[in-house]
């Protein structure tokens, strides 16, 4: 008797720390059939539609104060919430995954309704507020974080680290020409890039450059003085899509502290600098922050507090004293959890299960 192909709805919207975990989870779902929701003129409409059946809803996050935006927006969470459970039923969809942020809060909800099975993944060592909230409706709550149960008291939670593209795991060679023993200091603001980071980068570059060091500067899109400074010794690109290759190559990195971004760090065994995003909702990039200052795989720095001369000089001691930077590495890779895409793969797979 053929089985039925198990359907899975994928509720991830928004931006690549959302969305990468979430298509390496469903490369490992192959055999299930899959589509996926998000939100209009959002990231997914662009990567996502060539992969999976994409269904967009309009749903926006809550504000901070209450007013008559916020309950536009609620009204507009109401209407979500409905139009979600009428694609469940007809599409007779099996169960839901999500891995946060506000796509989750319809999905979860008509799920429920429907008595469908939920699993939510977040992977900020401090939940969103989605996480917090609705938590509690979902079967199981997958974490990146060991620190992240304590905010969840009314939710199962397993810690299953946080899924990374597959070529991560690997070690992909890097088209640029950088000698084989030279330093190599990769400096990455995550996929919109770090004005701020990328004008104390430039400030330091020629001491650390003098010292014998080669950057290689992921500017983003939107720094409107990226092709300011230039050496042979310094290469600059608003986007590179080897960044798996660039980590496992670096010497040192010097980043924001997204979970996605420290995921790939350390399965890539890279040290870093950390300099958090200031304006993060809830500052909750200091909290994934600190889980790898405190296991000494990184060192943090408030970008308020962050001068160049400070940032200069950290650098060239990490650079000038050998003995630290192969404890970071191994600290940093005992943080790591390679086959996190294949346990959370797992968990749907034990309660979203095929119809036979």
């Amino acid at each position: 008797m053929a089985t039925t192909p198990t359907k899975l709805l994928i509720a991830a919207s928004g931006t690549g720390g959302h969305l990468f975990p979430a298509i390496a989870t469903a490369e490992r779902l192959a055999d299930y059939n899959i589509e996926w929701l998000g939100v209009p003129n959002r990231m997914e409409t662009q990567i996502i539609k060539d992969r999976y059946p994409l269904h967009t809803i309009s749903v926006e996050g809550f504000q901070q104060r209450l007013g008559i935006g916020t309950l536009k927006i609620a009204s507009r969470l109401v209407s979500s919430v409905f139009q979600v459970r009428r694609l469940l039923k007809t599409r007779q969809f099996h169960g839901v995954f999500s891995t946060g942020g506000y796509i989750a809060a319809p999905a979860i909800l008509a799920a429920r309704s429907l008595g469908l099975p939920v699993i939510l993944h977040e992977s900020n060592a401090l939940p969103g507020k989605v996480t917090r909230t609705f938590s509690r409706f979902c079967d199981v709550v997958a974490v990146g974080f060991d620190k992240s149960a304590q905010y969840l008291p009314h939710a199962k939670t397993v810690c299953v680290g946080t899924p990374v593209r597959s070529q991560f795991l690997e070690n992909p060679p890097i088209d640029v020409s950088i000698p084989e023993n030279a330093p190599l200091i990769v400096v990455a603001g995550g996929s919109q890039g770090a004005v701020a980071v990328n004008q104390l980068v430039r400030q330091c570059a020629n001491a650390w450059i003098d010292a014998g060091a080669w950057i290689f500067h992921q500017t983003g899109e939107n720094d409107p003085d990226a092709e300011s400074f230039e050496h042979p010794h310094y290469i600059s690109q608003p986007f590179y899509q080897n960044m798996a290759g660039l980590f496992h190559r670096a010497t040192l990195a010097i980043s924001r502290a997204g979970a996605g971004t420290l995921t790939e760090l350390a399965v890539t065994r890279t040290p870093s600098i950390l300099i958090p995003y200031p304006f993060a909702a809830e500052d909750h990039q200091a909290y994934n922050a600190s889980v790898f200052s405190d296991a000494g795989a990184a060192l943090v720095y408030r970008q308020e507090k962050l001068t160049a001369e400070e940032l200069q000089s950290q650098v060239l001691e990490l650079l000038q004293s050998p003995e630290i930077l192969p404890k970071m590495a191994e600290a940093t890779g005992n943080l790591a959890v390679p086959d996190s895409g294949d346990r959370l793969a797992q968990l749907v797979r034990d309660l979203v299960k095929p119809v036979k």
